[in-house]
């Protein structure tokens, strides 16, 4: 049985013109137990059916012996949960939820290479997972984190992941962007970048995250390509 929490809102930051961090604190705990990947579901006022009120979001922060749990949320077009976060919640504003719970979760011993595919928010639980590798110092092969959205002013977390790719060599990080013409990076879908680099042959690990289209795209891609099923990982957003 999962546990209820009420919790705070403490902060709430843009982070693009459609997506807002919101940072929950919860009294009741000294700490929130939760492995990097995971996420909680909200119970909102948004309908009278119980499960039509509940929402499920990725933690984005790492596990930091703290009560306060960081996420990304993309505000959805006619979604009632995300018009209620965006417009009815401020700073001081209480939101029940229960968890951290979920399977979307690294192995406690990385042995192979990290290949980690997102679109938009669904970089949060890799950002949760990188930032606890590197925080706890714990052992692992190289990360690379390749990020797809559609345009320059909608990357997340950008700042943060290239200053951990110039601190760590092991570690690195491509941006696609599918619609932004003046982009000097590598212009398309996150699909073609993993298809040039990686083979059957290279000792990696895949794990995909972000809307359902791209990642039974990756997935078929991937077994297209020869990957064993038993190498990639998934969460589905919607």
């Amino acid at each position: 049985m999962w546990t209820w929490h009420e919790s705070k809102v403490i902060k709430i930051e843009d982070q693009t013109a459609n997506t807002k961090r919101f940072w929950l604190e919860v009294p009741d705990l000294e700490s929130i137990d939760f492995k990097p990947g995971q996420f909680i579901t909200m119970d909102l006022p948004i309908h009278e059916k119980r499960l039509k009120r509940w929402r499920s979001y990725s933690i984005a922060n790492a596990p930091d012996q703290t009560n306060v749990l960081e996420l990304s949320i993309v505000q959805l077009e006619n979604g009632l949960a995300t018009k209620y976060l965006f417009e009815e919640i401020k700073v001081g504003s209480t939101i029940k939820f229960k968890g951290p719970t979920g399977a979307f979760v690294l192995p406690e011993k990385i042995e192979k290479d990290l290949v980690l595919i997102c679109t938009g928010t669904g970089i949060a639980p890799f950002r949760s997972m990188i930032l606890d590798i590197f925080n706890q110092k714990k052992a692992h092969q190289n990360i690379h984190l390749i990020f797809g959205t559609r345009y320059e002013n909608t990357i997340l977390y950008q700042k943060e992941m290239e200053a951990l790719a110039k601190e760590h060599p092991e570690f690195f990080y491509t941006i696609a962007l599918s619609r932004e013409k003046d982009w000097k990076g590598v212009k398309g879908y996150v699909h073609e970048v993993y298809e040039n680099l990686y083979s059957p042959k290279d000792e990696v690990d895949f794990y995909l995250c972000g809307w359902s289209i791209m990642v039974d795209e990756a997935r078929e891609r991937l077994a297209q390509m020869g990957i064993p099923k038993d190498r990639i990982f998934y969460e589905l957003y919607g």
